[in-house]
C-alpha cells in the first residue's frame, strides 16, 4: 500500500510558494529559452469524470485561471473522460499527437493509466498526477491530499458523534469509493484504521463503482435489508455523492430520524445537507490550492525548469517509486464550522447556500450574510 509523508502543506506555506511565484514573473525572456524558445506551451489537463461536482465546478475553473495568470502564452487544452478508461487513453493520446509539452493527469483507473505515463514518457513529455496517483509508473510529480488522513477525519468524526449520541458499539455500514481509484482504497484504509481503534461495528461495506450515487442508494437499500431501520447508527459515505445515494435510500425506507454520515469534497449540496440535519459532516479539501499548485508544476515543467522552493513537500511510493508530491491539509467540516472553512475561504459564498427553505439554518449557524 501507498505511503505517503506525513507533512502537509499548510497556509503559511502554500501562500509563501504563491508570493516566490508572483514575484518570478511570467512570460519571460529567460522562460521563453528554457523552454527552447517555444512561445506557446501546451499544457493537457485530463479529469476523469463529472459525476462529482467539483471536477468541473473547481478544479477545472482554478486550474486554467492560475495557468493564464503564469503564463498568458501557455496553452491548457482540457479534457474530461466521463469515467471511460479507454476514452481517457484516446484523449490523453490526442493531446500528445498535438504537442502537449505536459499532462496533467487525473486518472480514472489508477492502474491502467500507467499506459499513458509510459507513452508520454516515450515522447518525452512530464506527468502531474492529479489528485489520484497513478500507479507502477514512473511520474514526475503528484499533487493531492493526505487521502489516509481523510478517511481517519472521517471515521474519527463519526466515533466522535456515536459516543456523543450514546451509541459508541452502534452498528454502521461502509459505503466506499470506486475500486479503480487508487484515492478509494487510501480513504478506506484510514477509516478502516480508525473504526478498529474504536467499539464501533462495521455491519455492511461495499465498494461503490465509479463512485455512483445511484450505486450507492442501492447498496444502502441492501445494507438496510441486511440490517434493518433500527439497527444502523451510522453512515460511512466516502464522498458526498454516495453520501447523497445512502441518504435517498434511508428516506425511501422510512427513516424516522437519519443516523450521522460522512461525505467529503464539500459539494454544495452537502453543505446544504448538513445545515439541513441530513448529512453529519463532509471533508473540505482545499481544491483551488490543489488545482494551483498543478498549475505551478505543469508551467514549470513546460518551461524545463524546476518547481518554486517550498512547493514539493513530500514522496508517495506509488510501486514503481517514491513520487515527489505536493501534499495538502483536509479539513473535517461539520455545522459547527462551516463560516469558518468553505465560506471564509470563498469555497461557496453565503448567498450560494443559504436558499429560502435553509435561511433560519444559516442564521443559526451564523453564515447569513445579510
Amino acid at each position: 500500500m501507498s505511503r505517503s509523508a506525513r507533512p502537509t502543506l499548510g497556509d503559511a506555506a502554500f501562500l509563501a510558494v504563491l508570493l516566490f511565484v508572483a514575484g518570478a514573473g511570467c512570460g519571460s525572456e529567460a522562460g521563453e529559452a528554457a523552454s527552447g524558445g517555444k512561445a506557446k506551451p501546451r499544457i493537457a489537463f485530463l479529469l476523469p469524470e463529472s459525476k462529482t461536482a467539483r471536477y468541473e465546478t473547481q478544479d477545472r475553473p482554478h486550474f486554467e485561471a492560475k495557468v493564464k495568470e503564469l503564463c498568458p502564452d501557455c496553452q491548457v487544452s482540457y479534457s474530461n473522460a466521463s469515467q471511460d478508461i479507454a476514452n481517457q487513453h484516446a484523449q490523453a493520446d490526442a493531446a500528445l499527437a498535438n504537442g502537449a509539452d505536459v499532462l496533467v493527469l487525473d486518472p480514472v483507473d489508477s492502474a491502467a493509466a500507467a499506459a499513458v505515463a509510459r507513452n508520454a514518457k516515450a515522447a518525452a513529455v512530464p506527468v502531474v498526477s492529479y489528485d489520484r496517483l497513478v500507479l507502477d509508473v514512473d511520474v514526475n510529480y503528484y499533487v493531492s491530499f493526505d487521502n489516509e488522513r481523510v478517511g481517519e477525519l472521517q471515521a474519527r468524526t463519526l466515533v466522535d458523534r456515536l459516543r456523543a449520541q450514546g451509541r459508541p458499539t452502534g452498528t454502521i455500514v461502509m459505503i466506499n469509493g470506486s475500486p479503480t481509484d487508487h484515492n478509494a482504497s487510501l480513504f478506506k484504509l484510514g477509516a478502516h484504521r480508525a473504526f478498529d481503534r474504536s467499539a464501533v461495528q462495521v455491519g455492511a461495506e461495499y465498494d461503490t463503482p465509479d463512485w455512483s450515487p445511484d450505486q450507492a442508494q442501492r447498496e444502502m437499500e441492501q445494507a438496510i435489508t441486511k440490517l434493518g431501520v433500527a439497527t444502523i447508527a451510522g453512515v460511512y459515505a466516502a464522498n458526498d455523492g454516495t453520501a447523497g445515494g445512502a441518504i435517498a435510500a434511508m428516506k425511501g425506507a422510512g427513516f424516522r430520524e437519519l443516523p450521522p454520515i460522512t461525505g467529503q469534497d464539500a459539494e454544495l449540496a452537502a453543505v446544504q445537507r448538513i445545515l439541513a440535519g441530513e448529512q453529519y459532516m463532509t471533508v473540505y479539501k482545499a481544491i483551488r490550492r490543489e488545482a494551483e499548485a498543478a498549475a505551478i508544476l505543469a508551467v514549470a515543467l513546460a518551461r524545463g525548469e524546476e518547481p518554486p522552493p517550498g512547493l514539493v513537500n513530500g514522496e508517495v511510493d506509488n510501486g514503481k517509486r517514491r513520487v515527489p508530491s505536493v501534499l495538502l491539509d483536509p479539513v473535517p467540516v461539520t455545522r459547527e464550522n462551516i463560516r469558518a472553512t468553505v465560506v471564509a475561504d470563498g469555497f461557496w459564498s453565503a448567498a450560494q447556500i443559504c436558499t429560502a427553505d435553509l435561511a433560519a439554518a444559516c442564521r443559526s449557524a451564523g453564515i447569513d450574510d445579510r
